[in-house]
């Protein structure tokens, strides 16, 4: 299966011309960084559409009209659902075709731009950055002006703070346990998941903000972060990846204590934040001695 590489003007003018050739489709905008002038894409970002429709049920419950754009390689959607930042029922895709090009298509119902003329605020979003491709109702033409600050984070308050270093904490002993016991899959998960993206990632993304008084969009899932972190933190961070080598594993884990008690020491400073070293200290020692086989006189119990 081979497809000619669109150029991004090729690619919006299908877009218009195929929205504009249906009668049913009111509205196209694109978003995210294509949307802003200046903004760095390359060969393989992707096109994120909102197609403002009569009926979204007519194009998340069948495929056909998907040909417009190239030939097919896989298609996802998401179940139509309630956008928790719109309110009304829209359906969103992820569309991968051959030579590369990716459009992310969501569709929104008549109400859902109506809606967003009247509101105070655009959701993240459109407030990341939007342009309107075709506007056939002049309802587009009414949306408040993006602010670019969509999905920037606020600092976060101390107790969130706080929080998220205790939540983080709960892993290592848990992982050392896995680890002694040979159960690689859930350490993985423990380390590779729990801790790196749900704890570990926040506050990376803090850390960033402290270096760009809190107006930076962070990349999704850690995007692009090698290129505005310090060179030394992300060589640390670097060290928290490792395969399946049980000795690998403790010592990334550690790593990855060390690494993040660094990052929340740095935010903790910027925000008048007391960094909780006393617990720090608790769970180090406590999988410090797990590793080294203090409590292997007895079997581990199971959970």
């Amino acid at each position: 299966m081979e497809q000619t590489v669109l150029t991004e003007q090729q690619v919006i003018d299908k877009l218009v011309a195929w929205a504009a050739a249906a009668d049913d489709v009111r509205a196209v905008l694109i978003t995210s960084t294509r949307a802003i002038d200046g903004a760095p894409v390359d060969a393989y970002s992707d096109y994120d559409v909102i197609v403002v429709v009569k009926d979204i049920t007519a194009y998340a419950e069948r495929e056909d009209w998907l040909a417009e754009f190239g030939d097919l390689v896989i298609a996802y959607w998401d179940p139509i659902g309630i956008h928790p930042d719109v309110g009304v029922e829209t359906a969103s895709s992820i569309i991968e075709y051959a030579g590369g090009l990716n459009i992310d298509f969501g569709f929104w119902p008549e109400s859902a731009l109506e809606k967003l003329t009247r509101d105070q605020q655009l959701p993240d979003e459109l407030d990341a950055g939007y342009k309107v491709l075709l506007d056939k109702d002049g309802v587009a033409s009414r949306l408040r002006q993006p602010t670019y600050r969509g999905y920037i984070p606020d600092p976060p308050d101390e107790a969130t703070y706080r929080r998220l270093i205790t939540d983080f904490f709960i892993g290592p002993p848990h992982i050392a346990k896995c680890l002694i016991r040979g159960d690689l899959v859930i350490a993985k998960w423990i380390l590779d998941f729990d801790m790196r993206h749900v704890y570990l990632q926040p506050m990376i993304d803090w850390r960033i903000e402290v270096d760009h008084d809190w107006n930076f969009k962070p990349g999704t899932l850690g995007k692009g972060i090698q290129k505005v972190l310090p060179a030394e933190t992300w060589a640390e961070i670097r060290k928290t990846y490792v395969g399946p080598e049980t000795v690998d594993n403790w010592r990334a884990m550690f790593a990855m204590m060390a690494i993040f008690g660094d990052l929340a020491r740095i935010v903790g400073d910027a925000l008048g934040y007391r960094y909780p070293q006393q617990l720090d200290g608790r769970v180090t020692e406590l999988v410090r001695k797990m590793e080294a086989g203090v409590f292997a006189d007895g079997p581990l119990a199971e959970g």
